[in-house]
């Protein structure tokens, strides 16, 4: 039976802008009550004055999520405000494109903190919670990257199978519990990810293949808040990637290095023909 989402309460982090912005209109339209959590408070204001506009209800809580007391403020906050929390989204990230030589320590420290370890911090401050209430939700929005890494992009991927082994290992940890663990696996979405992420790979960097919109992922979302499921891989042929991944993954290996390689003929061809005739 799908569950009646009117008047719960859910925190969505990384809510100022593409799936967390999507993911709080969608769920604040079925009588969600929504708490944003971002750091940029201005965009957060512009969701907020958007849920409002429709009819819904939305508190803002600037939040880092790379500052663990932060986080742990995030959470006393909404309990002192709602006395309940429902659905905790783990949203928040950020990408970087860099060969694993050109990571540093420092690199990969920093997006652990935001796309990891906030996530991390706030499913161990909101348990308490939940196990109080008898039930809850945790939906951690990972990645297909969490699936199968992508080059020039290890470090980001790194933190997806982190968060894809978390979900795992917690889902079976609290069966019986009341309390459902979920896991998102979105493809290439059309949010301002590429433009906003850190990248030392000296090229523009594009999605690869067929891109969803960030509302494509919010329903996807929305449809496990209603009914628990342990995963959903947004995208459908991403699934396919996955299960060749497990069967062969010196084919996808092959793969990606065509796609490299198709990739740098055209930048060459397009660098070519900009710079006209030879004199």
């Amino acid at each position: 039976m799908a569950e009646d989402l009117r008047g719960k309460v859910a925190i969505i982090t990384g809510a100022s802008s593409g799936i967390g912005k999507e993911t709080a209109l969608a769920l604040a339209g079925e009588g969600v009550r929504v708490v944003l959590a971002a750091r940029r408070e201005p965009r957060l204001r512009e969701v907020a004055e958007m849920i409002d506009a429709r009819g819904g209800q939305a508190l803002i809580v600037p939040t880092d999520m790379s500052v663990p007391h932060e986080v742990e403020r995030l959470i006393r906050m909404v309990v002192e405000r709602f006395q309940r929390i429902d659905l905790l989204i783990n949203n928040a990230g950020y990408g970087l494109f860099a060969s694993i030589e050109e990571t540093t320590t420092d690199d990969l420290r920093r997006i652990m903190e935001v796309n990891f370890i906030g996530a991390f911090v706030a499913i161990k401050a909101v348990l308490p919670v939940m196990r109080q209430q008898g039930r809850g939700h945790i939906i951690n929005v990972a990645s297909v990257a969490g699936k199968r890494a992508l080059p020039y992009s290890g470090a980001y991927s790194a933190t997806k199978f982190a968060l894809v082994a978390l979900s795992e290992s917690l889902r079976v940890e609290l069966a019986g519990s009341g309390i459902d663990v979920s896991l998102v696996c979105p493809a290439a979405t059309a949010t301002e990810f590429f433009q906003v992420a850190e990248n030392r790979t000296g090229r523009r960097v594009r999605p690869v293949g067929p891109v969803q919109s960030a509302g494509e992922v919010a329903r996807a979302i929305v449809g496990l808040a209603r009914r628990p499921r342990p995963e959903v891989i947004t995208f459908k042929p991403a699934r396919a990637l996955v299960v060749l991944n497990a069967v062969s993954p010196r084919m996808i290996d092959w793969a990606m290095r065509q796609s490299i390689k198709r990739a740098r003929q055209r930048r060459e061809e397009s660098t070519a023909a900009g710079a006209g005739p030879g004199v």
